[in-house]
């Protein structure tokens, strides 16, 4: 069950309620984890503001990637349902690649690469080796697309830490364990 307090819809102040629409359009439904942060629209609106800014990063599929990589690593249940959801429904990545990307590596070899990076940068706290830089660099990644890599992996731990730290009620099929039906 949530810890926090999600607003009824009427008292969600108008610009936050704009973005809970727009939300709904594109999903097709508002997720928890956004009437949630409703209660404070300024954290609502830097959350998806920073989510719009770096779909412009990379290609869908690598992004979806590394977040579902950086919330298997968090044990983020919330988000592995959402971005499960999103990666198969919205990008149409294969329930193997997805498994895959929850473990840190994909179908692409490139995209594998950009996954084992965000896993290492969550894991080490940012404090990744040379080697870790070699590798991601070895799979064609220049040094703005590192920058892009770690900002999602950023990304992710952000509504990771809000989604664990409310257990956020899942409404949305779960994602279960690597290897399992949802």
């Amino acid at each position: 069950m949530s810890r926090l307090n999600v607003p009824p819809l009427e008292d969600v102040p108008a610009g936050a309620q704009r973005i809970l629409d727009n939300i709904g359009a594109q999903l097709g439904f508002v997720p928890n984890m956004f009437k949630t942060i409703a209660s404070n629209p300024t954290v609502l609106d830097a959350v998806v503001t920073l989510q719009s800014t770096m779909s412009r990063v990379l290609d869908a599929k690598t992004r979806h990637t590394i977040a579902l990589a950086v919330s298997e690593a968090n044990g983020c249940a919330y988000c592995l349902a959402i971005h499960t959801y999103v990666s198969s429904e919205l990008s149409g990545m294969s329930s193997d690649d997805i498994d895959l990307a929850r473990a840190g590596s994909s179908v692409d070899p490139q995209r594998a690469a950009a996954a084992r990076f965000a896993q290492r940068v969550v894991e080490s706290r940012g404090r990744v080796s040379d080697a870790d830089l070699a590798a991601v660099r070895g799979a064609g990644y220049t040094d703005p697309h590192i920058l892009a890599i770690v900002t999602i992996a950023v990304q992710a731990l952000l509504t990771n830490f809000l989604n664990n730290v409310n257990q956020t009620d899942i409404d949305i099929p779960s994602a279960g364990s690597v290897g399992t039906p949802g």
